[in-house]
């Protein structure tokens, strides 16, 4: 059984993937979107590994918002439903897995951490083949992707969303709003919501506190900003901080990095030194 399928650049969602039971153990693809492109809700029957070399991706899933800038890469397990949203010019770098790789993976969706190596091996297998290069080498850089990718840490993108009507309406109306400062968020609640019950509905849908999810929500804000090359300064005054050093504080405790380490990562593919 071949290790390795490279499918040709489209716009057209693959539907007919081979099974995850069935065919080679890994499917790649090279796509790239213009900024504001948006794949609509679709599924795969194979476990997805989501990544672009360049430009930063929305992806929405059932009660998630992700944000997926260089770097960092989405996992989906297979039959999960997602839209994709290109921020920015975007270079996606897309690999299919058969269900023996996928299982070395989290069973739910994740935002993971890519190691400058496995983003190399990446590079290279959505890359035509070179034909200097022979089969067991592009087996063999195949089988150390499925390793690499099956030991990648976490990263706090994900926001998740209420699952009511309602709530989940006024988060989406806030979010669309997060471009200038918040100020007192209680006062955009639904006018039939008393500020406890609204931090209690967001407890019990969210998993998480009403002020927690307003933090996480300005963070993915601020690193697709941050993405797109606005400047930290501009970010955290935009976002309601009282200073950069107050944000950047908010950030390192979020994700690890200063805001400078976590891009330059992304942009030369080597670990900064103060990346946690």
């Amino acid at each position: 059984m071949d290790t390795l399928l490279l499918l040709p650049p489209s716009e057209r969602v693959p539907e007919d993937l081979p099974p995850a039971d069935a065919g080679p153990m890994l499917i790649a693809r090279c796509r790239s979107f213009a900024p504001g492109h948006r794949i609509p809700a679709h599924r795969h029957a194979r476990g997805q590994f989501l990544y672009s070399v360049a430009g930063t991706m929305g992806v929405r899933t059932p009660g998630q918002v992700w944000l997926v800038p260089p770097s960092r890469a989405l996992w989906l397990p297979a039959g999960t439903e997602h839209v994709v949203h290109a921020h920015g010019d975007v270079h996606m770098r897309t690999l299919y897995l058969d269900a023996t790789s996928a299982a070395r993976l989290p069973a739910r969706c994740a935002a993971l951490d890519v190691t400058p190596l496995l983003r190399e091996l990446i590079v290279r297998l959505t890359t035509p083949v070179d034909p200097a290069e022979t089969e067991d080498t592009r087996d063999l850089a195949a089988r150390l992707a499925v390793a690499e990718i099956g030991q990648l840490p976490a990263c706090a993108l994900a926001l998740p969303l209420p699952q009511s009507a309602d709530l989940a309406a006024w988060c989406e109306g806030w979010l669309r709003e997060i471009g200038g400062v918040p100020g007192d968020a209680l006062s955009a609640a639904p006018t039939s919501m008393s500020p406890r019950t609204l931090y209690r509905r967001f407890q019990q849908e969210t998993g998480i506190s009403f002020v927690r999810w307003r933090q996480q929500a300005c963070l993915l804000e601020a690193v697709r900003r941050l993405a797109a090359g606005v400047a930290v300064t501009r970010v955290a005054l935009d976002l309601g901080y009282d200073s950069p050093s107050a944000f950047t504080a908010m950030f390192r405790r979020a994700l690890g990095a200063s805001p400078r380490a976590f891009f330059a990562r992304g942009a030369n593919g080597s670990t900064a030194g103060d990346f946690a």
